[in-house]
């Protein structure tokens, strides 16, 4: 089985690790960041804490910065815009206290499936904007 975000964050969303973390621990193992990259994507877990943006799509911002911020070819601003476009697509927000509107105990396991689905989700989309960043088929739109 092949190692990328769409296959292992949602592993590590299930093992404990936060939707931002769970990203950012994907990322860690695909040796795109250090150890230190997880504790940084704590602050963005559960909306930031107040179920505001979705973690996972914190999470995936974070990766996206990382790898093409200031210090690198500067598009990241660009890359977010994408990402939350796509996302969007399916769900119309990225907000998490709608996304999990629907669940009013948030730590049920109802809520937890649909938040893996969710880190899944991210993590699908990330992998299809890094292969075509890779491809260089997006940065050149």
């Amino acid at each position: 089985m092949d190692k990328n975000f769409k296959t292992l964050a949602p592993n590590y969303f299930k093992e404990g690790y936060s939707c931002s973390e769970s990203i950012a621990k994907a990322a860690v193992e695909l040796g795109l960041a250090d150890d230190n990259f997880v504790s940084i994507a704590t602050s963005f877990s559960g909306g930031m804490s107040v179920r505001c943006l979705c973690g996972a799509v914190a999470g995936s911002q974070m990766v996206l910065g990382l790898l093409h911020g200031k210090n690198q070819d500067n598009c990241a601003r660009s890359l977010a815009k994408e990402f939350y476009e796509r996302f969007t697509k399916n769900h119309k927000v990225a907000c998490c206290k709608v996304l999990s509107a629907n669940f009013k105990d948030f730590h049920s396991p109802e809520r937890k499936a649909h938040c893996t689905n969710i880190v899944e989700e991210c993590g699908e989309i990330l992998d299809e904007m890094l292969s075509e960043i890779k491809s260089e088929t997006l940065i050149t739109k």
